[in-house]
């Protein structure tokens, strides 16, 4: 069953963080983080809606690059009752879609708690200063490619983010298959 994520107060700081990489390195925020802004979003290797928007997901994150916002992925889901999302997994989904930004494992989902994470895939975009200014979607794209035309939500917001360190007001949840939490 898909899930939305509830409105954050916006202007929360973003939560500190030291996660192992698809390689096995330690990577912090303050490392990762981009100079003008840092997206955050919380995926898997098995959900749908993640499968969809591999893609748009890395076209976003070079787009971006190019004016300052880092993306970092996190995968929270618990492996052992979803196989697909384990930590020997990650590096063949992340090599295969052609991920450009870091791909961190939250064995412990302390990360995905501490940020209220809901969904796969859910984004946290965060000006320089790492204040939470954005908690929207990619684009309009669910398990589908977005209409012909479709703006690029994510894209657009932290471009705005970089150059004012404001995001826009009108903000329209992610959704998703909902973190697999474990007992």
């Amino acid at each position: 069953m898909a899930a939305v994520p509830p409105p954050l107060e916006l202007g929360l700081d973003a939560p500190d963080f030291t996660l192992p990489d698809i390689d096995g390195n330690q990577v912090n925020l303050a490392d990762a983080r981009g100079e003008k802004g840092t997206v955050v979003v919380f995926i898997c290797n098995h959900c749908p809606y993640v499968k969809a928007i591999t893609d748009r997901l890395v076209a976003a994150a070079d787009a971006m690059k190019a004016f300052g916002v880092n993306m970092i992925a996190i995968n929270s889901n618990d492996a052992d009752e979803y196989p697909e999302d384990g930590f020997a997994k990650m590096k063949p989904f992340a090599e295969k879609e052609g991920f450009s930004f870091p791909y961190l494992h939250d064995e412990s989902q302390a990360v995905a708690r501490a940020y209220d994470a809901v969904c796969t895939p859910d984004f946290f975009g965060y000006n320089a200063d790492m204040k939470l200014v954005y908690r929207g979607r990619l684009d309009e794209g669910r398990k589908d490619p977005p209409p012909a035309g479709a703006k690029p939500e994510l894209v657009d917001a932290m471009r705005m983010v970089a150059e004012t360190g404001k995001a826009p007001d009108d903000q329209i949840p992610s959704m998703g298959c909902s973190i697999k939490w474990k007992e």
